[in-house]
């Protein structure tokens, strides 16, 4: 039966994410009778993509935190298209607030690098029909899909009433809904990275790793928190080190990835600017917004490279390097290692964000004491990959 393929496909996923402990997020569910059990069993199914071989999986692997490390970004589903950002982790996604303007306002929050989707559920709808991701024409077409197994048309019938199948938008909408409540699973946002061990008196950091932590919460030395922080306190068990917000980092232009999707020449990211909902009430475009990117999480950051938006950097390292060379004066200092010139110009230059230029230069020993305090963050399951 096809839903016993799906079965073994996430039996094969769960033996390559490696050991999750007592709860394990991607074994296979023995039935389907709860919504998290059928979102788990969709978000391993590669028959919901234009060739059947892309799942949600493919691209949020679960071997590496739900982030995908093949490239800047994800390789679609015909095995050639490639986007221009980069597929971010799915951990701790859970935790981002709907996009709205906050008690400043300021845009705040939403799924995608720009926001555009206001809900988990919203995001879970986007790569099944991105004709560079899953490739799928439309919503009928991937519900057609669905109604091919007989157990997803008694899940769907016993989880969200008779026939839903038989509505494209109903069963659309239900199987967001169910990927979107597998995500919101506590195993996706555990808590449980060395850092919070050592807030809860289990472990201790090293020098080095304590440094980096003190330099990270200190607005004298460095300017991390100003976006990396969304608790008050330093020392808070829920913090997810984002403020969700959106900013313009300066972040370069990644020419190889441009090159390789056949990027219009001349385009431009606009980010925030280009999410249809800060416009679809009439609103004029405000152009303090292009180029603008939601702070993502630091949560797993140091196994889930390549970084940014658009995957320009390959490692941690090289950006806390980059924003160091907004501070110093020493043109040596503003050397990306791995390619042995300058960092290229932001894509975006106008409104970048004031942060950029605030605190000291830090020499390598604070650069790399920040480094060791980001690999705290990971994850205790996926603390293994900090070796490899």
């Amino acid at each position: 039966m096809r839903h016993a393929a799906i079965l073994a496909s996430a039996a094969v996923l769960a033996l390559c994410a490696g050991g999750f402990g007592v709860a394990r997020l991607t074994a296979a569910p023995e039935s389907l009778d709860s919504m998290d059990a059928l979102g788990e069993a969709l978000f391993f199914d590669a028959n919901l993509s234009k060739t059947r071989s892309q799942s949600c999986a493919t691209c949020h692997d679960p071997a590496y935190a739900f982030a995908d490390p093949r490239g800047a970004a994800s390789i679609g589903d015909d095995g050639a298209s490639l986007g221009d950002r980069n597929a971010p982790t799915v951990t701790y996604a859970a935790h981002v607030p709907e996009l709205a303007r906050d008690e400043e306002g300021r845009w705040r929050g939403g799924l995608f690098h720009d926001g555009r989707a206001l809900t988990l559920e919203e995001q879970a709808g986007g790569p099944p029909l991105n004709p560079v991701e899953m490739g799928m024409g439309d919503k009928s077409e991937v519900v057609a899909r669905l109604r091919e197994n007989p157990e997803y048309v008694a899940a769907f019938d016993a989880l969200f009433g008779p026939g839903t199948l038989d509505d494209p938008e109903a069963g659309y909408a239900a199987m967001t809904r169910a990927i979107a409540d597998f995500e919101r699973r506590p195993e996706f946002a555990s808590f449980d990275s060395k850092y919070d061990r050592f807030l809860r008196g289990e472990a201790e950091l090293t020098n080095q790793e304590e440094l980096g932590r003190l330099l990270f919460f200190s607005q004298q030395f460095t300017n991390c928190n100003q976006c990396h922080q969304l608790q008050r306190s330093a020392v808070d068990p829920a913090e997810t080190f984002s403020d969700y917000r959106f900013h313009n980092l300066g972040v370069p232009a990644n020419t190889d990835l441009r090159a390789s999707n056949g990027s219009v020449e001349g385009f431009i990211d606009g980010g925030l600017l280009q999410n249809a909902h800060l416009t679809d009430d009439g609103s004029p475009e405000d152009e303090t917004l292009r180029g603008t990117f939601r702070t993502p999480t630091l949560r797993n950051v140091a196994v889930t490279a390549p970084y940014m938006h658009n995957g320009a950097f390959e490692d941690l390292r090289t950006v806390i390097l980059f924003y160091n060379s907004y501070n110093t004066r020493n043109d040596a200092r503003k050397i990306n290692p791995e390619t042995g010139a300058p960092f290229g110009p932001p894509e975006v230059p106008e409104n970048l964000a004031p942060e950029l230029t605030e605190g000291p230069a830090l020499d390598d020993k604070r650069v790399d004491a920040l480094v060791a305090f980001l690999r705290t963050l990971t994850d205790a399951r996926y603390e293994d990959l900090l070796e490899q």
